[in-house]
Parts: structure tokens; sequence; C-alpha cells
């Protein structure tokens, strides 16, 4: 028999031990605790553990599964809360009170409670994994499309009638080219570190609109594409993506906590159990998962946590879903990592994290993407990762190697935090390399205009940064008044448009057309401003109009609903800069 020969917190070594397979799923001890085969030699099988070894011993037993970690998939998956390793806590909660003891063994999903299946296939029928063989309303919101597990295809040999069933119970039976038979639940496994099969990868070219200003008109990110947020502590990184998670235009959302701080994590928790969805006006769980790993749960934890919900991700794309995962904070992740290679004697590379980080991130971040399914249908995940680099420093190695593997990099900015310009987005930090995958879908959708206003407001905002370098030197007053006009045509840019406040109804999501709309306003009145500069006006007479201040609070005077308000303001303008003599 197995046993634990040493143990070196959530590392432990067996000696000369048999019939283990590497990546598989072991128990541990009396207790049984969760664990991984990471490395097998010809001395010592060494495994990691996701639980606490606290009260561990030598010589206890290690159990072998043959299968690997694998989540647990079926419905009852939405508007749930998992730990790392998918143990739902409401449930732990209900059955031994706040905090998770070593070895609980709960099932994921409730097998006892009945769902409504209306079945797609019948008698006859030959089908292959990852077809749609029955439906299932797992919420209000979203239909749960029950798909055939990996290695069953064949012909349908007995179909249930449409009617209640358990988790558990037969649905239908397939028997394949050997004869054999494979009975169907509603429940099936996948190994967390196996990206799911497609049919094949499609181009992203198909925006994943927020309704963020900054976001949509600036740094876009495609559907199935991949961003990083990276940002020092209380720049909003957790407040920013429970806006994206609330406004994009995603049908499934995947949060997972990443080893955030517990009080952080139930304030998460608690608010996104009360948002209403904008959509449907019902409550935002209906359509999501959320993965809670507090950095006082086990650190091996922390590392599954994001698998398990990439994993969920995928199984709901394969549905022929959109699926936004939110992960906050991969650095958290990546410090599990580093700790557990510490624990393993690794040659560490820089900064103490393992030589391996950059592919471990390179595989997650490769896991999003737009494509088309073997149930034949589109489907997409899309992955907004948030880093938190100590001390804001973006050269350390998660933030660094993260943009090797991400086309959008939203980066926060502490000063803008601090000043109460949200989102945080720092202009001069940030990049989208979406924007030509994305032009046609703009083009054709909402205006050849949309990217030639992006490209102008990109441009008077680069300006204002190399002007702001000399207005520190020798002050503002000095400057020619078309400098000056920069530099207040970018303050409206900075104030009116990529300042945004969440808590005005108008102001919350912002569609592509208003944004568009607010962008050629802007312009104009840099247009009309050059032109009475030009007949020897001085700028101290175009600020005496107020204009620049009218047109920064259009985003909250122009209803959401009632673009045709626009055209006042260009009368205004017209009206107010005629009148200057």
């Amino acid at each position: 028999m197995n046993e634990v020969y040493s143990i070196n917190g959530p590392v432990i070594k067996v000696k000369n031990a048999k019939g283990f397979k590497i990546m598989e799923k072991v128990f541990v001890g009396k207790q049984k605790l969760l664990g991984e085969v990471i490395s097998i030699s010809d001395n010592f099988t060494v495994i990691q553990v996701y639980e606490s070894t606290t009260g561990l011993q030598r010589g206890e037993k290690v159990y072998s599964s043959g299968e690997a970690i694998s989540a647990v998939l079926g419905p009852g998956l939405l508007g749930n809360i998992f730990d790392g390793i998918q143990r739902p806590l409401h449930t732990i909660f209900e059955n031994s009170g706040a905090y998770i003891k070593p070895g609980t063994n709960i099932p994921c999903l409730d097998m006892e409670k009945q769902w409504d299946v209306t079945f797609k296939v019948s008698v006859g029928e030959h089908i292959r994994f990852g077809q749609i063989f029955a439906v299932i309303q797992e919420t209000s919101l979203i239909e749960h499309r029950l798909l055939v597990p990996k290695n069953v295809s064949g012909e349908i040999v007995t179909v249930k009638p449409n009617g209640a069933y358990k988790m558990e119970d037969i649905l239908i039976q397939v028997k394949d080219s050997n004869n054999q038979l494979h009975d169907l639940t509603m429940v099936q496994k996948w190994p967390i570190k196996e990206p799911r099969p497609i049919s094949k990868r499609l181009p992203l070219t198909i925006p994943l609109v927020s309704g963020q200003r900054v976001i949509d008109t600036l740094f876009p990110i495609a559907k199935g594409g991949s961003a990083a947020v990276p940002g020092g502590f209380g720049t909003g990184k957790t407040m920013m993506q429970h806006q994206f998670a609330k406004w994009c235009d995603a049908d499934i959302i995947v949060y997972i906590g990443c080893g955030e701080r517990g009080n952080e994590m139930t304030q998460t928790l608690d608010e996104f159990s009360e948002l209403i969805d904008p959509k449907s006006n019902k409550p935002l769980i209906e359509r999501t998962v959320l993965i809670a790993n507090t950095s006082n749960m086990p650190v091996a934890a922390r590392e599954a946590s994001i698998y398990t919900g990439v994993t969920i991700a995928e199984y709901y794309r394969d549905m022929g879903y959109h699926v936004a995962l939110m992960a906050d904070s991969t650095s958290r992740w990546a410090e599990a990592l580093r700790e557990i290679s510490g624990r393993l004697e690794e040659m560490p590379a820089e900064e103490g994290f393992p030589a391996y980080l950059p592919s471990r991130i390179s595989q997650f971040y490769e896991r999003a993407g737009y494509v088309d399914t073997l149930s034949e249908r589109s489907g997409s995940v899309s992955i907004v990762g948030a880093i938190s680099p100590q001390g804001a420093d973006f050269s350390e190695p998660v933030t660094q190697n993260t943009k090797r593997f991400v086309r959008a990099f939203w980066a926060l900015d502490k000063e803008l935090a601090y000043a109460r310009h949200y989102a945080a987005i720092n202009w001069n930090l940030s990049y989208s390399e979406y924007i030509n995958d994305l032009s046609k879908w703009y083009n054709k959708n909402i205006s050849t205009e949309f990217l030639e206003a992006r490209q102008k407001f990109i441009t008077i905002l680069a300006e204002e940064n190399k002007l702001m370098e000399i207005v520190k030197l020798i002050g503002k007053d000095v400057l020619p008044d078309d400098q000056k006009l920069v530099l207040e045509i970018a303050r409206v840019i900075r104030v009116g448009y990529l300042q945004q406040n969440a808590f005005h109804k108008d102001d919350t999501f912002v569609p592509l057309e208003k944004q568009l709309k607010m962008m050629k306003l802007i312009l104009y009145l840099e247009r009309v401003s050059q032109q009475v500069l030009k007949e020897g006006k001085a700028f101290s007479l175009l600020l005496r109009t107020n204009m620049f201040e009218k047109v920064i609070k259009v985003k909250y005077e122009v209803p959401n609903d009632n673009l045709d308000l626009f055209e006042d303001y260009y009368k205004m303008i017209d009206e107010a800069f005629s009148a200057i003599k």
C-alpha cells in the first residue's frame, strides 16, 4: 500500500509508489484529502494536496482514483458558488458552518433535484461526442443543452420520454460499433487541465461590447479574445471587472476570485448576488458561475480554481453560448505556482517564479477563442485577467509574460484612481491589437466615422502628453493659443468621454451609437474652436462661452434613448462662437 513518506506544506512524497499516473487524482490520509500527482521518479511520487495538510502524518495511506482532477459538468452550475476544487460553498455552509473541514466530499451539484428534460433525438439516430441530445431550462435566462460525453458515439437504442428526471437518471442509451451500451445522464466529467475539443477556430472579428467608452472606443476586446487588467492596490480592478461582467454582451459570466482577501471576496459575492441583469431585469446570478478561493484557503487550490473556471466556461461555449471569464487575480495564481515550486526545490527563475510560468500563463489565455463547436454552433470564451503587480510595477514577471499572450492591455493608473477617474485606464500605457480585426464590423454596424474619430482622439491625447512635459517645466500660460486648445480638448475627452459614472443611469452603460455621437460632437467643438483662433480671436474668449463644460456634461444630459438632442448642442456651439467679438 502506498504511504506518505514526507510532508512539506501542500506537497507530499510517497516512496516506492506503485500504480500512480501523472496528473492523477488521489486521496491522501485518513481524511481522504484531495490531491494530484505532479511528479513520478524511480524513488518518489510527488503529490500536491488541494486541502490543508495540518494533522497529516507519515505512514498514512494514499489512495489512487484512476482518473484526472475533473470538473463536474451539468445543470445547476449557474447561480452557484464553488471553491477552487468545485465544492459548493452554500451547501457546505448549511452542513458544517463557515469553515470547510479537510476531506469534505460533497457532490458539486444537487443530485436529488429534478429537471424537466426535453429530448432532441430519437431511437435509431446516430449521435457523436459533443452533439446536443436534450435541453433543460436551467434558469429563466439560460437553456442548458446536454452534450454527448467524450468517447461516446453510435446508434441510440433507448430514449426516455420528455419529463422530470434526477441528475444521474439514465436518459438515453447508445450502442457503439462494438455493440457496447453507453448510459447517458445529465452529468459528465472533464479533466480541468485539458482544453475541450472544438471543430475549428474562427477569426476574431466581432467586438465584445461593454458599454464602457474607454474600452469600446480606445481599447476594444473581441469576442473570444483575451485582455489583461494590471493595476496596483486600490486602482479598481475588481470594480472594473464587475462593471464589465454586468454590461458586456456575453451570455454567461464565469467569475473566479483567485487568492483575494476574504472580506473583499465576500463583498464581491454579495454584490454579484444582488446585481440585476440590465438586459432582462432578473438577477445577474442566473447567468453567472462564481468560483471563490480566498487568500487563506489552501494555496494549491488557488492554482486549480483557474482551470476549473475555464473548463466550465468551455462547457457552456460548447452549447453555443458566448462566455466572458473574469480571473481576479492571476498574480495570486502565479504566487501559488511560486510557493509550490519552492517546496518542490525547483530551480527558480526571475523573482523566484518557476521557469515554466510563461507556459502556464499561455496555456490559460490560449483557452480563449471564438469557435465552431462539435454541436455545430458558434460559441466563444473571452478571458479578462486582472494582475496585481507589487508596487504597481508593470515590469514584474507576471505582467510582462501576460503581455506576450494577450492582445488587449488595460493598464490601471493609481493617480487616475485617486483622482476618482473611473475606469482608471491609462490611455498612454494601454493598447488593443484587435482594432484591425474589428474594423470591418465597426464600419458595417456603426459607421466608417467611428474608427476615424477614435484615431483623432488618440492623436489629441498623445499630443497632450507631450505638451504636459513642457507645462511641467514652464507652465501653461506661455503656450500659444492653439496648444492651449489642444490641452482643453484633451481635458474634454478625458473628463467628458473617458471618465464614466457607474451610478448614473445614462452613463453606466453607453451604446456605441451614443459613443460615436459624443466623439463627433467633441471633434466638432475642436474644429470650430480652431476656426475661431484662425480668425485672430483669443483662446480666453472661447473659454468664456462655457461650451467646453457644457460638452463635458453631455454624457449626463443626453439620455441613451433620445440621441436627437445632440443636434441642440451643435446649434449651441455655433451660436456661442459666432457671438464672440
